[in-house]
């Protein structure tokens, strides 16, 4: 009976916070002289706190030659440290009650742990081994391997459509270290020795390039202390932290590409190049993919899925980025459909909102949606924790939490309507077809849908530290 309540309160630190809480979240926030920046929200309604550890760092910040680090590093840093014994941070976690994942971008890397809320200070203690002494030796490393590649085969290489993202960014990307999937390169993590993944470790995983966040049943004065004491002596990282300062140029012709894959119904992939996450743009083309695909009224859904009947799934997204990022739209075709008319139905229902200012009914229901997912994000102790790191990291302002709703009000139709005409243009975008194996024509047949292939990547530098050419646990 015990177990049962703890796991229930435990699952409410992912599930649910404080109605009081739900309007403004209050926050402390300081910098430790090491340059650790913290964030503190206290939230006393359930007995129950997450702590988190956000490092700015993902997959943009690697060696183009010895891509999947960050990834990589998700996976490692679960192996204990040099006072925990492998598997010593699982068994600490789940012995005192608590649960704990990561998760890697292109952009950053977030551990978080949640725990009944008198078990504050193990968590920070773990958390600061992590930190400070975390175990980077060849028997994790070849462990980890192993679970990379399990990852990759089961997720991407036996998944059907498991390769869109990486197929898609390494034709949207030329340049830029987005290029490349996060979870990289086996043949790179093969090749890489031990004392690189040190050098990787020591450049990254300190201090300065790190924002510990917590959220929960605590006392403001009580944690900083103990903050003090596990993280207050962790040395600055002694070398300039790696920031790749790449501009992607402009596309001005439309890619498109065949990718063949063990799937029976075809696919349908359109990817259009957009700014930043955060910039003024950005939150109208959010919106825009909310109007195309967000539930089964939205217009990808009630036209080309209910009532044309030509897909299975129509999907839309922001793919958002530290850097500009992209706009994805893809489809499943129904049995007997052509890609070609899926292409031609999903262009038709973007042509619309270019030629067609949206209903102010349609406009409101949009922004009611919008507004109960921003709430929904921050409706638990660990998304709190997770979005005021967020911001923080991001844009230098952990307050958005509480203001950036504005900045979704404040996106008129107009708004929508001129976005969707200046970022979704055919020579802006990557169009794949993912069609089944037996439809791959022979090697000297001419692939009639390829108009323009991509042109050969440039190397990016190598990041300081790591010599040129040389995910965690379970989800």
């Amino acid at each position: 009976m015990k177990k049962c309540l703890l796991t229930g309160m435990l699952l409410l630190g992912l599930q649910t916070v404080s109605p009081a809480q739900a309007n403004r979240i209050q926050f402390t926030e300081y910098d430790l002289p090491n340059g650790l920046k913290v964030i503190l929200h206290q939230d006393n309604s359930t007995p129950i706190v997450a702590v988190t550890v956000m490092y700015h760092v993902g997959s943009k910040n690697e060696n183009p030659e010895r891509t999947g680090f960050a990834h990589f590093f998700e996976h490692l840093l679960f192996e204990g440290s040099e006072y925990m014994k492998r598997g010593d941070f699982d068994r600490l976690n789940k012995g005192a009650g608590g649960l704990n994942n990561a998760n890697t971008s292109n952009d950053r890397t977030f551990y978080y742990q949640v725990f009944p809320s008198n078990q504050l200070e193990l968590g920070l203690w773990m958390e600061s081994e992590r930190m400070l002494h975390a175990k980077i030796d060849q028997a994790g490393v070849d462990t980890q391997r192993e679970v990379v590649k399990e990852e990759k085969r089961q997720r991407i290489d036996n998944q059907p459509y498991g390769s869109i993202l990486s197929e898609t960014v390494k034709r949207a990307y030329r340049v830029h270290p987005y290029r490349w999937p996060t979870i990289g390169s086996m043949e790179h993590l093969n090749a890489a020795t031990l004392a690189e993944f040190v050098a990787f470790y020591k450049e990254f995983y300190v201090p300065n390039n790190a924002i510990l966040s917590i959220a929960g049943d605590i006392r403001i004065e009580d944690t900083q202390k103990l903050i003090a004491k596990y993280f207050s002596d962790i040395p600055k990282g002694t070398k300039a932290i790696y920031r790749p300062d790449v501009t992607e140029p402009e596309q001005t012709a439309e890619v498109r590409d065949n990718i063949y894959d063990n799937v029976t119904l075809p696919g349908v992939i359109q990817a259009y190049h957009i700014p930043a996450q955060g910039t003024g743009d950005y939150y109208a083309l959010n919106m825009l993919t909310t109007l195309l695909a967000d539930g089964q009224s939205s217009r990808f859904n009630k036209e080309i899925k209910d009532k044309q009947q030509k897909v299975v799934v129509a999907a839309a997204f922001p793919f958002a980025l530290e850097a500009p990022g992209l706009f994805i739209t893809y489809a499943i075709a129904n049995m007997g459909v052509k890609p070609e008319d899926v292409e031609a139905a999903l262009d038709a229902e973007v042509a619309k909102v270019q030629n067609e200012l949206i209903g102010e009914t349609e406009f409101q229901k949009l922004k009611n949606q919008n507004e109960n997912d921003f709430v929904n994000r921050n409706s638990t102790v660990a998304g709190v924790a997770e979005s005021l790191a967020n911001y923080e990291m991001y844009f230098g302002d952990a307050d958005l939490i509480n203001t950036e709703l504005e900045r979704y009000n404040k996106v008129t139709r107009e708004d929508i309507q001129r976005v969707a005409k200046q970022y979704l243009t055919k020579s802006n975008r990557v169009v794949l077809y993912y069609l089944p194996q037996s439809a791959k024509p022979a090697p000297e047949a001419k692939e009639a849908v390829k108009t323009e292939a991509a042109p050969p990547a440039q190397p990016t530098p190598a990041p300081a530290g790591q010599p040129a050419g040389g995910k965690k646990k379970k989800k």
